[in-house]
């Protein structure tokens, strides 16, 4: 089942299990399992940790393209030969939305994640009237049933920023999204406090960037980075049902480029704050 963009560099919820993910879970499994090994002794063989071995073999994180490098040394030539094919094998299934399973694992590993957004509040961002306002408004509709679902995911994605007080999170975030008002005033007030309080936290930083900003490195649209635990870099962008992550080294460094413009451009935090206070009380 695809997943869904809501302008936010994720999808609204985590995508259903498939056979092949699952099936591809237990493959590994039992590869891991013949060469007597447990999860813990191979995720830092694989150079993963072993909550994303652990989610590989479960079906619900798509495995990415160097796994299969990374498992030959490990359990053999013959096992990085099974993987791959498998790989290779997801990658041809229609309806997959590898380029969102990718970016969640990553996501979750990062430890350091930077966004720009100019077309909604950042999805780590949204309280629940926001999300709401954003998932009705959404078309074609879904069910009552489907959009408690995913409403429900997303707020429980937003505990990686309690849950991970070490990485750091950085946001850069258009004036005209919050003008918006969107979902009305109440909604409004809802995120302005959200991020008043958010951005309090000593591994956060919020930033606006001013309507009216004549040096602007942002025309081309929101962009997401991710650092992993390795010190590895990716990049996410996103449009309508469509998304890519960007692993070349080039086209992520022009990404950390323009995002290090961004910030300077940004307003810094104290001014950040005192503007959303005053949008706060004109509402």
């Amino acid at each position: 089942m695809p997943a869904e963009n809501s302008g936010d560099g994720t999808t609204t919820s985590e995508p259903e299990l498939s056979d092949s993910l699952k099936t591809f879970g237990a493959v590994l499994k039992a590869l891991r399992e013949d060469a007597g090994l447990t999860q813990e002794e191979l995720a830092p063989r694989l150079r993963y940790s072993t909550a994303y071995v652990a989610k590989f073999e479960q079906g619900k994180r798509f495995p990415p393209e160097d796994l299969p490098v990374r498992v030959e040394p490990v359990l053999g030539r013959t096992a990085g030969k099974v993987l791959g094919a498998a790989v290779r094998s997801l990658r041809r299934k229609p309806g997959l939305a590898s380029w969102f399973l990718q970016w969640a694992g990553i996501e979750e590993e990062a430890i350091s994640l930077y966004a720009y957004e100019c077309r909604a509040v950042p999805g780590l961002l949204q309280p629940e009237g926001y999300i709401r306002a954003i998932f009705e408004q959404r078309l074609p509709p879904v069910t009552e049933q489907k959009l408690e679902r995913e409403i429900a995911a997303r707020l429980e994605r937003q505990q990686l920023i309690a849950q991970k007080p070490n990485a750091a999170f950085s946001f850069v975030i258009e004036e005209s999204v919050l003008l918006r008002g969107l979902g009305g005033p109440s909604v409004t007030a809802e995120v302005i406090d959200h991020l008043l309080v958010t951005g309090q936290r000593t591994n956060v930083e919020i930033q606006i960037m001013p309507l009216r900003q004549e040096d602007h490195t942002g025309a081309d649209g929101q962009l997401y980075l991710a650092e992993t635990p390795e010190h590895e870099w990716f990049g996410y962008i996103e449009g309508h049902r469509s998304s890519a992550l960007i692993t070349a080294l080039r086209d992520v460094s022009v990404l950390q480029q323009r995002y290090s413009k961004l910030r300077s451009q940004a307003l810094d935090w104290r001014a950040t704050v005192k503007l959303l206070e005053q949008m706060r009380g004109a509402l």
